[in-house]
């Protein structure tokens, strides 16, 4: 094993980190009041990952069982109990569990808890999950057709 070949080649180094404190504005809000923050897009790690803070209130939701064809994801609970499934069975997490789903892995998560909870969801490679996240927001206005094609274009196969 080795590192992969180098893709920065100055000899100083750049000035090119980003800082965001915790209690910055999210970049999505959903009529249940959950929330997504953007910490590293695909955009700004070159596509080399995505992580995304997803903050989920007392009410039911999350996405059921599915998997991606292109990108792995990865769960880090940060607070509350996240039900996550493992293409096996629904398990419980609590804070400090870590779910690892490969590339064609089957998965899904909900909050069933009652009460709020908060993740982390990692992505790799970085595909533009923004506008998967983004257009969630207006799924439910889409005819089915549209539906699949939104699905399809962002890498998402329902089971």
């Amino acid at each position: 094993m080795s590192y992969p070949p180098p893709s920065y080649h100055g000899d100083t180094g750049e000035l090119t980190a980003t800082y965001r404190t915790p209690d910055a504005k999210p970049e999505l809000t959903y009529a249940n009041g959950n929330t997504a923050h953007y910490l590293a897009t695909h955009e700004s790690t070159g596509g080399l990952f995505g992580l995304y803070r997803w903050e989920m209130g007392p009410e039911p939701s999350g996405p059921g069982p599915h998997f991606h064809r292109t990108i792995s994801e990865s769960f880090y609970i940060l607070s509350g109990s996240v039900r996550i499934y493992d293409g096996r069975r629904w398990i419980d997490t609590r804070p400090g569990d870590f779910v690892h789903v490969p590339i064609g892995g089957v998965h899904g998560f909900r909050n069933e808890s009652g009460e709020p909870a908060s993740m982390l969801l990692h992505f790799s490679p970085g595909a533009p999950r923004e506008g998967y996240f983004e257009g969630l927001l207006t799924i439910a206005d889409k005819s089915e057709e549209e539906k699949a094609a939104f699905y399809l274009e962002h890498d998402n196969f329902w089971l």
